[in-house]
């Protein structure tokens, strides 16, 4: 009788575990994930990959929390427990979220093409419909002022092309501060004023709580530059994509011969831009080895909570990452 009832509660002990991996909540894990050299994704027509040094992206992992996974996030010091809600937009499902992420990609592609072949000297026109905004995140500063199909011309009159521009615009800036876009909604200009509220994912960045994409635009490139990313969404390798093909454009290695990680948005100006998930982009970089961390000058603090001992390295634009490789050859 004792031996049926330890074998009871082994077996209801049993179910509640696996029942706590099957149960999933609304809420995402953030993990570090995987630095990929750059040079076996990106080739450059007449270029030269065979460097001995190493530029990479890093990545992190979004997966879907149950209760169990959910508590190791809680108590794991680099992974982030984030609501769902602070992640994917209330009137997309998680495809097509994963789709703004691959559309994001291409853009990030696109831009640093074009920002490394400027650096270069070439004359690289762009043709682009403008920067719509697809939806609003939850309690977003944004709510009620801009509504989903807005196309945004201009962020303080400075006037943007692409989705990447936005962001960086609105980051430059204290949370709380102003900020003036004009904006086309349905064949009228509108100038809307709205103060920036603070990121779910990082108190100090401002933003306005709106997904975007950019419409059709085609850069004209005047070099075969090929980029399989494969599966990797977002636009926060645009920095290192720019630094690799620049590396390959060189007939110096550029890298000094080091293994250099980094993270960073990049707009048409050379700007780099706050990123999320930025400690466990420092602990992937870490654990691959890399010597340097070029990260965005706004997630220093943040990046430097990781620990790790990795060199790390403020970047606020490609002149300062040029500047800071061109002491390493």
């Amino acid at each position: 009788m004792e031996y049926k009832r330890y074998l009871k509660t082994a077996l209801i002990a049993v179910i509640v575990v696996l029942l706590g991996f099957i149960i999933r909540i609304d809420y995402f894990l953030v993990m570090p994930s995987r630095a990929v050299e750059l040079k076996e994704i990106i080739t450059v027509e007449n270029g030269d990959p065979d460097d001995e040094g190493t530029f990479y992206l890093v990545t992190v992992s979004q997966k879907r929390a149950s209760l169990i996974t959910a508590l190791y996030g809680i108590i794991h010091p680099y992974i982030d427990l984030n609501p769902m809600e602070n992640v994917i937009p209330t009137n997309m499902d998680e495809s097509e979220y994963r789709q703004l992420l691959t559309e994001n990609m291409i853009e990030s592609r696109h831009l640093a093409q074009v920002v490394a072949l400027r650096r270069a000297g070439y004359d690289v026109e762009i043709n682009s419909d403008g920067v719509e905004i697809i939806s609003l995140s939850d309690n977003a500063p944004a709510e009620g002022l801009l509504f989903d199909g807005d196309i945004i011309l201009s962020v303080d009159d400075t006037p943007v092309f692409l989705a990447t521009e936005v962001p960086l615009l609105v980051q430059n800036r204290q949370v709380g501060d102003i900020v003036t876009l004009a904006i086309d909604r349905n064949d009228r200009e509108l100038l809307i004023t709205l103060p920036t509220g603070a990121s779910p994912d990082d108190e100090e960045m401002p933003f306005l709580g709106i997904f975007i994409k950019t419409l059709p635009w085609e850069p004209i490139l005047p070099l075969n530059i090929q980029m399989n990313t494969g599966r990797i969404g977002g636009p926060s390798a645009g920095l290192m994509f720019v630094l690799e093909i620049m590396n390959q454009m060189n007939s110096e290695d550029i890298t000094g011969g080091k293994a250099i990680a980094g993270t960073g948005t990049i707009d048409i100006n050379e700007n780099v831009g706050r990123i999320g998930g930025v400690v466990q982009k420092v602990v992937a970089a870490d654990r691959a080895g890399a010597d340097y961390f070029l990260v965005p000058q706004g997630n220093y603090e943040q990046a430097k909570s990781a620990g790790q001992r990795i060199e790390l390295v403020p970047i606020k634009n490609l002149g300062d990452a040029l500047a800071f490789l061109e002491k390493l050859y």
